[in-house]
């Protein structure tokens, strides 16, 4: 399995429904077996709970108050992260993503077989939100008190993502959306 640096993904508050993150999304590329046994097991080892196993809704949406993790346990998919102006990524058997607290994320078109396995850094609970102006103010408050993570889904405590999440606040990434 990979053991490199992950991609960092950027996108910008739309100024409406989807604010994101300043924190970059992570995507680690052929990161863990791609079996959700072993996804699981890696993500808890790393304090990443509260697990589950299906795939990514087909509609725009965000966690307000939890970062989330997906391993591609089977298949492939093409997810739009960032809202309606983000921009997809392919991702597919044993790559995982990290997706900051905020940032929207929709599936765009799947393989048969995906099979996705979700955690939240120490067993948070999460919400769905779908981009509601109306709720904004209140999602925008609670993102910003989302503790960052104690270690990496992927590789614990030395893992990059703690790094690239504090590393001049997260700016080393690909230019915003």
């Amino acid at each position: 399995m990979s053991g490199g640096e992950p991609e960092a993904h950027r996108f910008a508050d739309d100024g409406a429904g989807f604010p994101n993150s300043p924190l970059p999304l992570l995507v680690y590329r052929g990161a863990l077996p791609p079996d959700p046994a072993a996804m699981e097991r890696a993500f808890a080892v790393n304090g990443w709970s509260n697990a589950w196993r299906d795939g990514i809704f087909r509609y725009h949406h965000f966690h307000s108050i939890a970062h989330e993790v997906l391993g591609i346990a089977a298949g492939e998919v093409r997810v739009a992260f960032g809202g309606p102006s983000g921009r997809e990524v392919a991702v597919r058997a044993g790559d995982v993503v990290v997706i900051p607290a905020g940032v929207a994320h929709r599936n765009m078109g799947q393989g048969a077989d995906l099979l996705v396995v979700g955690a939240y850094p120490g067993g948070a609970d999460y919400d769905i939100r779908r981009g509601d102006p109306a709720e904004r103010a209140a999602a925008v408050r609670a993102i910003a008190a989302v503790p960052l993570p104690e270690s990496d889904p992927v590789s614990g405590r030395d893992g990059p993502l703690r790094r690239l999440w504090t590393e001049e606040g997260g700016r080393r990434t690909e230019p915003a959306a």
